[in-house]
């Protein structure tokens, strides 16, 4: 039976267990040069402190027209690698394997970065304003924007990237019937929508080496859980080495409903994917994953290889000793409305709790 605390080789980086943190974004915490800060560093420093067996820091811009905002966290310039240095540093001296997710929001993009541009001239998030259909030349040149970032990020420490392929992005955009409606190499069938991410999988590769690690945040369902399969299998086949499962854009498949298991129907795409792929590619499933119970049936019963938690490990750094030991922690409060989002001070109730010893 394969254990929590049991180590896991992806590529040639070995995690000391199959506890992941997934990338949660800190809006207020870079300043608009994009900048790793201080506090940057003391967040993961003390999540690495707390016992995981890998970081994924949070979404990472490539271009700054990329951004979520103006105070997001950025890898567009050499001068910004630097800082990264005390993150995968900090990570490194506790045992703790550390990945960057590298990000662009494409038609998603916030008007005061950038302007809106995907696959397709679709309707942005304002209906009155149409996306700019990337040329083929605008295409190979944000390629060169990832691949740029990527080799930042292996000279900063890094034991590998991850590419932000759901919730929307700009590589998620790609592979959505809905936002790529393209007629050329870039669109139609299931292998050329996915080809965007297959061709930056493909050249991190030759850029940053055999030994690097490359992961994709990918959709599991696109519109529904074979296409979204479908398309993980071209980036498995252009050099992915992992898996992380989360949401798209697209929800048709009516087989994906909750159905009294111990995980949600969020976290039972990145089981389905881990059946599918079961011997050849790790996959972490991720979503509301709160309880260390939780964690260790997911394992235990090798349904995922990793589990990737979120708002366990914010309320809670320590969150990882409660599932490998069955020590006490603090629970997330499950705000309807996490306190470490876009807009919020930081100041989420179960950290402030456990930070007053209450």
């Amino acid at each position: 039976m394969t254990k929590v605390s049991d180590p896991i080789k992806i590529n040639k980086t070995e995690l000391k267990n199959r506890l992941t943190m997934a990338p949660t974004v800190k809006f207020d915490y870079a300043g608009e040069d994009g900048k790793v800060t201080e506090k940057h560093v003391e967040h993961y420093r003390e999540r690495a402190e707390g016992g995981l067996g890998l970081i994924c820091v949070e979404a990472t811009a490539v271009t700054p027209g990329g951004r979520f905002a103006k105070n997001h966290l950025g890898l567009w310039e050499d001068a910004q690698a630097e800082g990264h240095r005390a993150i995968t540093d900090a990570c490194h001296k506790n045992d703790v394997a550390v990945i960057i997710q590298l990000n662009h929001t494409g038609i998603t993009a916030n008007p005061n970065c950038g302007p809106a541009m995907g696959p397709s001239a679709v309707p942005t998030r304002s209906p009155e304003i149409r996306a700019k259909e990337m040329s083929t030349d605008e295409i190979s040149e944000m390629q060169d924007h990832f691949v740029a970032a990527a080799l930042r990020a292996k000279s900063a420490g890094y034991d590998g990237v991850q590419l932000h392929g759901c919730h929307g992005y700009l590589i998620n955009q790609f592979i959505s019937e809905k936002t790529n409606l393209r007629r050329d190499a870039y669109g139609g069938s299931t292998e050329n929508r996915a080809r965007f991410g297959a061709d930056i999988i493909q050249r991190v590769r030759q850029e940053c080496g055999e030994d690097f690690l490359i992961s994709v945040r990918t959709a599991g369902i696109e519109p529904d859980v074979a296409t979204a399969i479908a398309v993980a299998e071209e980036y498995v086949k252009a050099g992915c080495d992992y898996l992380q499962v989360s949401t798209g854009i697209e929800w048709e498949d009516p087989t994906v409903t909750d159905k009294g298991e111990h995980y949600n129907k969020f976290c039972s795409l990145g089981v389905r994917f881990h059946d599918h792929f079961r011997g050849r590619v790790p996959v972490s499933c991720v979503n509301s994953i709160m309880d260390p119970a939780q964690v260790r049936y997911l394992i235990e019963n090798e349904l995922t290889d990793t589990v990737d938690l979120g708002r366990a490990v914010l309320a809670d750094p320590a969150f990882p000793e409660a599932v490998l030991s069955d020590k006490p922690f603090v629970k997330c409060f499950n705000c309807p409305n996490c306190q470490y989002g876009p807009g919020m001070p930081h100041k989420c109730p179960a950290e402030m709790r456990r930070m007053s010893g209450k």
